[in-house]
């Protein structure tokens, strides 16, 4: 059985809180478990977790990174994007581009697209990203 997880679940299980649904989540989790599930996590939750941990539970950039890259290594939690391979990234946390610029090109580069384009100065570091300039 394969069970897909949401933002909201893995934030509890992550953060703890709110106590009630994180004890919640993380017995429905287990319960899943034992029952030889695989839990799926898109890249989108991925991101979404990301920035959560970052803005509403002030957690820092690095520590954010560590966490999901920990709960993606969990037996029987499995990406269905390309999160772990771009959580793979020597310091992503002081990365330029950042993390879920990279995420995006690894989506667009898993779907055999030629180029990606951006704005963003930095993604240029980037093979496959052309950064537009706007002339005049």
């Amino acid at each position: 059985m394969k069970t897909g997880l949401d933002t909201s679940v893995i934030l509890r299980l992550l953060t703890g809180e709110p106590d009630p649904q994180a004890r919640c989540a993380l017995a429905e989790v287990k319960a899943l478990l034992g029952q030889g599930a695989l839990l799926l996590v898109s890249d989108l939750v991925v991101a979404e977790v990301y920035f959560a941990l970052q803005h509403h539970y002030a957690v820092p950039k690095a520590e954010a990174l560590m966490l999901i890259t920990n709960f993606l290594n969990e037996k029987g939690i499995q990406s269905v994007g390309a999160a772990t391979s771009v959580l793979a990234v020597p310091n992503l946390a002081k990365a330029k581009p950042g993390f879920v610029d990279r995420l995006i090109l690894a989506e667009y580069t898993q779907q055999s697209a030629n180029e990606m384009l951006s704005f963003e100065i930095p993604a240029k570091r980037l093979p496959g990203v052309r950064v537009l300039t706007v002339k005049g």
